[in-house]
C-alpha cells in the first residue's frame, strides 16, 4: 500500500513541470493568435499572411504534441519548442511591420 502511494506521488510530481511547461506554451500560443487576429483587424496583416502565420502556429502545436507524447519533455525538446515559438513571434512581428500598404478606410 505504502509503496504504491509513493510511486503514485512520484508519478504525479513528475507531471507538474510538464503541465507548467504546457501551460506556458499554451498561453504564449494564445497571445500569438491574438496578435495575428489584431493584425488582420487593423490591416497590418493580409488574409494570406495570416493563413501562413496560422500554419506556423499549427506546426508548433504538432511539435509540442510530439514532445509530450511520451509523457516527458526533455530539455532539448523544450529548447526546440521555445525556439520555434520565438521564430513564430518574429514572423508575426515582421508581417505586422512590413512595408505593405494598408487599405484605405473611408473616414480616415
Amino acid at each position: 500500500m505504502f509503496k504504491s502511494l509513493i510511486v503514485g506521488l512520484m508519478f504525479t510530481s513528475s507531471l507538474v513541470p510538464l503541465a507548467a511547461q504546457a501551460d506556458r506554451n499554451q498561453n504564449r500560443e494564445v497571445r500569438q493568435q491574438a496578435r495575428i487576429r489584431q493584425g488582420v483587424k487593423s490591416g497590418e496583416v493580409t488574409p494570406a499572411e495570416a493563413k501562413r502565420l496560422r500554419q506556423g502556429q499549427r506546426r508548433v502545436d504538432r511539435m509540442q504534441n510530439r514532445a509530450e507524447a511520451d509523457g516527458v519533455v526533455t530539455d532539448a525538446e523544450k529548447m526546440r519548442l521555445e525556439n520555434a515559438q520565438d521564430r513564430q513571434s518574429t514572423k508575426i512581428y515582421n508581417q505586422k511591420h512590413d512595408e505593405q500598404q494598408r487599405p484605405k478606410v473611408e473616414g480616415q
